[in-house]
């Protein structure tokens, strides 16, 4: 298998009999985990990657495990690092929620100047093919899939988790971020909350986040943990009437400050103060702000 321009190789792990996730370290900007669910006549991928060397390396290695061909893909939400990858699997039917088929075909592209330059290649989205509001089964070979939608915003407006009943897996998607800063730019940190306890009900076995490494159901409370920080942060900015970059400048992110990407901190704040006074958020000003917040240098991206 290839390796990244950082060295870290990305792994595929059995976490159940024709049941595979595929991480990719360190998860950072443009660098996601995959699923891969295995059927009588094809496999049912979850999500796909940023590039196209990244996808390449990701159906090489699919190749080393199964023959089946993937016939679909369940996309957890509508950002480029989950999506990208589909032009690679042009014959595959695609499943994803309604508000993330409307999301893809109005993106929201940041300044050129946001990221640092990466080679994308041959690889963009497409727009689903099936679309569900709630939420959809899915017949693996006899293996019964659950693709769920929370119920309102979350990490976008229009995530999906995907989960496995018989097996006690759940691949979260961004829902989950694993060592990273999660990031609710697009979506509701208060609605985010609720989503992370209707997944706990779940109790699953095995978390595959969308972002950082495998685990359980422990990876959830600390996504928890930080929404309720940003939220209580914005309460505090908002009475004090700050802007999300000069709350976010002031704030002691304290147990937070090792987390991976901590300049989301100023979308976040920018999400939750939109929730407050119950407006738009103006995406353009906080990517912005995260690049400011960067010290005015493009934010990292290692696809």
């Amino acid at each position: 298998m290839k390796r990244t321009d950082r060295g870290l190789t990305p792994q595929l792990h059995a976490v159940a009999d024709g049941v595979w996730a595929y991480v990719q370290p360190d998860g950072g900007w443009m660098v996601n985990n995959l699923g891969l669910i295995a059927g009588a006549n094809g496999a049912t991928a979850v999500d796909t990657t940023s590039t196209e060397r990244r996808m390449r390396d990701y159906l090489d290695a699919l190749a080393d495990v199964t023959a089946l061909p993937v016939r679909r893909v369940v996309l957890t939400h509508s950002h480029p690092d989950h999506c990208n990858g589909l032009s690679l699997l042009p014959g595959a039917e695609v499943i994803a929620h309604r508000r993330a088929a409307d999301e893809l075909r109005r993106p929201d592209v940041p300044a050129a100047h946001i990221f640092e330059p990466y080679e994308r290649g041959d690889a963009h989205a497409r727009l689903p093919s099936i679309v569900f509001d709630d939420a959809i089964t899915i017949d693996a070979g006899g293996r019964r899939v659950e693709v769920r939608h929370p119920g309102g915003a979350a990490h976008t407006r229009g995530d999906a988790y995907v989960w496995l009943p018989d097996d006690g897996i759940l691949f979260a998607g961004d829902l989950v971020f694993n060592g990273g800063t999660p990031f609710a730019l697009s979506g509701s940190p208060a609605g985010w909350l609720r989503a992370l306890e209707q997944m706990a009900r779940l109790d699953p076995a095995v978390v595959v986040p969308g972002h950082g490494a495998l685990g359980g159901p422990e990876l959830l409370q600390p996504v928890a943990d930080y929404l309720q920080f940003v939220i209580d942060a914005a309460h505090d900015a908002h009475d004090r009437g700050m802007t999300a970059l000069q709350a976010a400048r002031a704030l002691d992110l304290g147990r937070f400050a090792g987390l991976l990407e901590p300049e989301r901190i100023a979308g976040n704040l920018h999400s939750a103060l939109a929730e407050l006074d119950g407006t738009d958020v103006d995406a353009a000003a906080a990517w912005q702000d995260m690049y400011d917040y960067h010290g005015s240098r493009p934010l990292e991206v290692h696809a």
